[in-house]
């Protein structure tokens, strides 16, 4: 195997969506705590390589623990982890070197809090939800919110350094926006679930359950996004565009409310599409919110 395609296994290996998508949040929650704690650049540039290499190694390592499910569902099972061209000791050895660098990094050029909090999201992401909870509870997507919405506030703790009510609400709204995401997903996808063995909500307790729960979980998201306003760390506009953005999508959960069970699987497809467009969004107004009126 040559040595350019075993690098491209490699960066595959560490999910390069999912390491770009929590970054990102990472990136928004590393500017709005600019507003009022100040911008760095040694700060932010290493911010932005340590979470890439601690998220990488992670999803690297999550990957090797994950071959058995991943090699029987139909969006998984081509994963270098599982077509048997990487090694198990090579991938493990590959995750916890990112890792490592990456949290060498952190600590150079960030501070302490933005360490602890990169090595909590690869704990929990690893081993809680990805080892046991996802295998073994329908409320599993709870486990697995808590280091999805971890690297938003490792963004906001490089900048700040302390833990206030910013870095908590941008938790909070990283751990809501999650549930709509995954349970749209699992939703059009639950016979890949079933099939791995994963007690996916729509798989254990029906699709009519998995939509109430996506519609309070986008309620609680659009309240979560709004109350920076309310406490002062975004303005009017970043206000309106929040709540105009925030209604529709309330809307569209609504409209599953009121789905039949054969046209589930198309309004799932929207909800998790308009999910994708509503985090974009998020960190766009997180990161220039604060700068406007």
């Amino acid at each position: 195997m040559s040595f350019l395609r075993t690098v491209r296994l490699y960066s595959r290996l560490t999910k390069p969506g999912v390491t770009a998508g929590n970054v990102l949040t990472a990136l928004a929650g590393y500017f709005l705590a600019t507003a009022d704690y100040g911008f760095d650049w040694k700060v932010f540039l290493g911010m932005f390589a340590g979470m890439v290499l601690v998220i990488g190694g992670a999803c690297a390592l999550n990957n090797y623990y994950d071959r058995d499910i991943d090699a029987r569902m139909a969006r998984t099972k081509t994963r270098p982890s599982v077509s048997g061209n990487l090694n198990a000791t090579g991938m493990q050895l590959f995750a916890w070197i990112l890792f490592i660098i990456g949290t060498l990094v952190l600590y150079a050029t960030t501070n302490i809090l933005t360490v602890i909090i990169g090595a909590i999201g690869f704990v929990t992401y690893v081993w809680l939800y990805g080892r046991w909870a996802k295998r073994r509870s329908i409320h599993g997507m709870a486990v697995g919110a808590i280091p999805g919405a971890l690297p938003i506030a490792g963004g906001y703790a490089a900048a700040s350094g302390v833990i206030d009510p910013g870095m908590f609400i941008t938790f909070l709204i990283m751990f809501f926006w999650q549930f709509p995401e995954f349970y749209a997903i699992t939703i059009y996808r639950r016979k890949e679930y079933k099939a791995a063995g994963i007690p996916a909500m729509p798989v254990v307790v029906g699709i009519r359950p998995t939509i109430t729960q996506i519609f309070i979980y986008t309620l609680l998201y659009v309240l979560s996004t709004l109350s920076l306003v309310l406490f002062g760390y975004a303005g009017t506009v970043y206000g309106v565009i929040m709540m105009v953005a925030g209604v529709y999508w309330i809307y569209i959960s609504y409209e599953g409310l009121r789905v039949s069970k054969t046209h589930a699987d198309a309004w799932a497809r929207k909800m998790f599409r308009f999910s994708m467009i509503t985090i974009l969004l998020l960190c766009l107004m997180l990161s220039v919110g604060p700068l406007l009126p």
